[in-house]
């Protein structure tokens, strides 16, 4: 689904049928990160990104909402789960899942 500002995110929900206004974020699992959310986090959140540049299915998202009242933003850390290891880069991958062979 495309959040607030057009990104696509597989991890945003909106219903707005018949005048719902109901949005989520269901990468969040803690319940006070889901009290804390709301939709102008998406901005700057760079789940959609990583998303975009990296569709590996390995790679697990730990997201959370961290700052204070006025600066609150999106935490992520990525994990492989194949590896069973924490991704430095999660638009590149881990490195092993999908290497790529000699070239020439």
């Amino acid at each position: 689904m495309r959040i607030p500002d057009g990104r696509e995110c597989k991890f945003f929900y909106g219903d707005y049928y018949r005048g719902r206004n109901f949005e989520e974020c269901r990468a969040l699992t803690n319940p006070e990160d889901i009290k804390a959310w709301s939709s102008e986090l998406c901005s700057g959140c760079p789940v959609p990104d990583y998303l975009r540049n990296n569709s590996c299915q390995n790679l697990v998202y730990s997201v959370s909402v961290g700052g204070f009242l006025f600066k609150k933003k999106m935490k992520v850390k990525a994990w492989c789960s194949k590896i069973h290891a924490p991704v430095r880069d999660p638009n590149v991958g881990c490195g092993h899942c999908h290497e790529v062979g000699p070239l020439g």
